[in-house]
């Protein structure tokens, strides 16, 4: 397979898991003392670098770290808004959209040289 396919597959499963691990706790351990949802978090997170530690393995056989990087970025942003507004409930604002073509900008100059 693709390592960079392989890489972006892997690394957006990492970042569901990392959402999962930094913010979840806002909704459902929001009454528990900071070091059970800690403790929780901390689980959930190794689930998240058993993803993100081979996706970076992988795509560094083909890609900078400043690649990586910006891909990792791109995929947060994907992962972390959805989540957001579905899952913290959140207002969808148009910030996320500036955002975006920021992060845009970002790929358009770590990537150049491949296009």
């Amino acid at each position: 397979m693709n390592p960079v396919i392989s890489t972006i597959g892997l690394l957006i499963l990492s970042n569901i898991f990392m959402t999962f691990a930094w913010y979840a706790h806002l909704k459902e351990l929001s009454s528990k003392p900071w070091i059970i949802a800690a403790l929780i978090s901390w689980g959930i997170a190794l689930f998240e670098y058993l993803l993100q530690v081979p996706a970076n393995r992988i795509g560094y056989s083909v890609l900078s770290v400043a690649q990586l990087k910006i891909i990792q970025e791109v995929i947060t942003l994907s992962v972390f808004v959805p989540f957001s507004i579905y899952y913290l409930k959140e207002p969808l604002k148009l910030d996320y959209l500036w955002a975006g073509l920021c992060l845009m900008g970002a790929v358009y100059f770590m990537f150049r040289t491949r296009l």
